[in-house]
C-alpha cells in the first residue's frame, strides 16, 4: 500500500522495479481519474504527470460541474443527462469540493433565448437530471431577478429563471483523485514525463521515463498503456476558453448568473469566486500550444464589455483584471464547425501498437470517461472488478455528511470563521491535519492579509500532497496566483525561504525556485497583445 505521503525518491524508485497492470500517462482529471478507479478495482497502477496534476486544461476551466444548460441548443441530450447524474453523484464523492451554486439568467428585450425557449429549456434539463437536481427551475418576475440580483441592469430587462448547478475547485477536485489513487495503492507521480514507449514484439508495454527534477530516467513495465494527454493529444481540436477574474464588489454580482454576451449571443458566465468574480468564457479554435496557450487583448476585453453590459456600475476596464487565463479544451478531432456547437463527448482508441488514447470529454463526466477505459482495460487484462467502490467511496476528505457542521467545528477549532471555511471547503475532513501545520511556530504567517492561505497549508501540501515547486504551491495548490495582482510574483522569495527546511532548498535553490515560478507565471496569466 502506498499514499501520497510516500516520499518521492521511493515512488520513483517503485516506478522502476515493479511490474504494472496499467500505466497512465497524464495526471489531469482524466488520466487522475483512471488511476483512481482502476486501483481501487485492484489493479497495479502508475501514473506519470509532466507537469503537476492539473497543471494543463484541469486548473483552468470554469470551476462547475453541470449539466450543461447550454449544450440543450445543440440536441446534446445524452451529454446533458450523463452529465446531470454525474452532477449528483459528485456532490456525493466530493461534498466539499463540489457544492450547490445557485444561477440566474436574466432575459432581456430582443435576447437570443426569450422567456419561452428559456422556460421550456429548463424544463428539459431537470426532466434529464430526472427532478433531481438541488432544485427545480422557477421562472422569475423582473422584480424577483433583481431581488436576486440587484446589480444587474434594469432597462430592458423582463424577467428572467433560477436553477442550479454546482461549483466545484477544479484543480483540488483532480488532486484529490491523484491522492485517492495513492492511498489505494497506485504509484502516483508529477513532475515525470513519459518520453517514448517501450516496445516489445510491436506492442507497447511500458514507457521510458524522465525525472523532471532529478533528471534520473527509467523503464516503467506495465501490461496496458494509457494515454490521457488532452490538448496534447495529436487528434484533437484545440477551443480556447478563457477567463478574468475581477474584483466581486465592483460586478455586485450575489450569486451566478447566466448571461448572453451583447457581441455574438453566446453563453457566457458571472461566477462567485471569494473576493473575486470569474468572468468567462470564450470559446475559439486555437492552434496554440497548451503549453502557452495564453488570454488575449481581445479575450479580456469581450469579457469585460459582456460583463459592464449587465453590471453597468462596474465600469470595469483592463486595469481592473486581477487575473487572466486561458486553457484547451480537447475536442475530438471530428468536431463541429464551430466549438460551441461541437460535442463534449469522449473518444477512446487504441492504435497499433496498443496504447489506450481518451480524448474528448469535460470536467463533469470525468468520472464516466474514467470508467469507460478501466473497463476497456480490465476486459484486455482478462476480466476483473466492476466500478462499484469509485462511485461509491467519498474522494478523500468526502467522508462527511453536513458541510456546515464541519464548518462550524472548524471555526470553534480555529476561532476563524473565514479560514475555517477556506480549510473545510478545500480539504474536507482532513482540514484538521493542515490545522495541525498551521499551528507549528510561525506557520500560522498569512500569505496576504487579505486572503486565507498561511505557510503551513504550504507546508501541509508539500509533505503530504506531492507538491513540489512554488508554482504547485501557490497557482495548484492554493489559488493565490489567481487572486492576487502580481500573481504571488511579490511574496514568492519570502515563501520559498519558508519552504526551503521542507524541500531541503539552499539558497541557490531558492533563487532557482523563484525564477521558476516568475517564469511559469509569465507563461500562464501574461496576456497576448493580438
Amino acid at each position: 500500500m502506498t499514499s501520497a505521503a510516500t516520499s518521492r525518491t521511493q515512488r520513483l524508485e517503485a516506478l522502476a522495479d515493479r511490474r504494472f497492470d496499467l500505466l497512465v500517462v497524464g495526471g489531469g482529471i482524466t488520466g487522475c481519474g483512471i488511476a483512481r478507479d482502476a486501483a481501487l478495482r485492484g489493479l497495479r497502477v502508475a501514473l506519470v504527470e509532466k507537469d503537476d496534476f492539473a497543471s494543463g486544461t484541469s486548473s483552468r476551466s470554469s470551476r462547475l460541474i453541470h449539466g450543461g444548460v447550454r449544450y440543450l441548443e445543440h440536441g446534446h441530450l445524452r451529454l446533458v443527462f450523463e452529465s446531470s447524474a454525474e452532477r449528483r453523484r459528485l456532490l456525493r464523492l466530493a461534498p466539499h469540493l463540489v457544492r450547490p451554486l445557485e444561477f440566474t439568467w436574466p432575459v432581456y428585450d430582443g435576447a437570443r433565448i426569450p422567456r419561452w425557449k428559456l422556460g421550456a429549456g429548463l424544463t428539459l434539463y431537470d426532466t434529464l437530471a430526472l427532478f433531481r437536481n438541488v432544485h427545480r427551475h422557477r421562472r422569475l418576475s423582473r422584480t424577483a431577478v433583481l431581488e436576486h440580483e440587484p446589480s444587474l441592469r434594469t432597462e430592458g430587462l423582463l424577467g428572467g429563471a433560477q436553477y442550479y448547478d454546482a461549483a466545484t475547485n477544479d484543480t483540488r477536485l483532480t488532486l484529490a483523485n491523484a491522492i485517492g489513487a495513492a492511498n489505494a495503492g497506485a504509484i502516483v507521480l508529477n513532475h515525470v514525463a513519459s518520453i517514448g514507449f517501450v516496445i516489445e514484439g510491436g506492442r507497447a508495454v511500458g514507457a521510458t521515463v524522465e525525472d523532471a527534477l532529478t533528471g534520473r530516467r527509467s523503464d516503467v513495465r506495465a501490461s496496458i498503456v494509457v494515454t490521457a494527454t488532452g490538448p496534447w493529444t495529436q487528434k484533437v481540436r484545440g477551443s480556447k476558453g478563457a477567463h478574468i477574474a475581477v474584483p466581486r464588489e465592483r460586478v455586485g454580482n450575489r450569486h451566478a448568473l447566466t448571461l448572453l454576451s451583447p457581441r455574438d449571443g453566446r453563453v457566457i458566465f458571472a461566477l462567485p469566486a471569494g473576493l473575486h468574480a470569474i468572468i468567462g468564457t470564450t470559446e475559439t479554435y486555437t492552434a496554440a500550444s497548451p503549453d502557452s496557450v495564453r488570454a488575449s487583448n481581445d479575450d479580456v476585453r469581450y469579457l469585460i464589455d459582456s460583463a459592464n453590459a449587465f453590471f453597468p456600475r462596474a465600469a470595469l476596464t483592463t486595469a481592473d483584471v486581477v487575473s487572466a487565463w486561458a486553457g484547451i479544451r480537447p475536442l475530438i478531432a471530428n468536431a463541429g464547425d464551430s466549438p460551441g456547437s461541437a460535442t463534449r463527448e469522449h473518444s477512446i482508441t487504441t492504435n497499433a501498437e496498443g496504447v489506450i488514447s481518451i480524448t474528448g470529454g469535460k470536467l463533469t463526466t470525468y468520472r464516466v470517461m474514467a470508467r469507460d477505459v478501466v473497463n476497456l482495460v480490465v476486459a484486455r487484462l482478462g476480466g476483473g472488478e466492476t466500478d462499484v467502490r469509485a462511485k461509491t467511496i467519498p474522494l478523500p476528505g468526502g467522508d462527511f455528511t453536513s458541510l456546515d457542521a464541519l464548518i462550524a467545528d472548524a471555526a470553534r477549532t480555529t476561532n476563524d470563521i473565514a479560514l475555517a471555511d477556506h480549510l473545510t471547503t478545500s480539504y474536507g475532513t482532513r482540514w484538521g491535519d493542515v490545522w495541525n501545520e498551521i499551528e507549528r511556530d510561525g506557520c500560522g504567517v498569512p500569505l496576504d492579509d487579505n486572503l486565507p492561505y498561511t505557510i503551513g497549508e504550504l507546508r501541509y501540501a508539500a509533505r503530504h500532497e506531492m507538491a513540489a515547486t512554488l508554482g504547485d504551491l501557490l497557482i495548484r495548490r492554493t489559488h493565490f496566483a489567481f487572486e492576487t495582482s502580481d500573481h504571488g510574483a511579490t511574496a514568492a522569495p519570502r515563501i520559498a525561504a519558508a519552504l526551503a527546511p521542507v524541500f531541503q532548498w539552499n539558497t541557490a535553490a531558492q533563487l532557482q525556485a523563484v525564477d521558476d515560478y516568475e517564469a511559469e507565471v509569465q507563461r500562464i496569466f501574461s496576456v497576448d497583445p493580438e
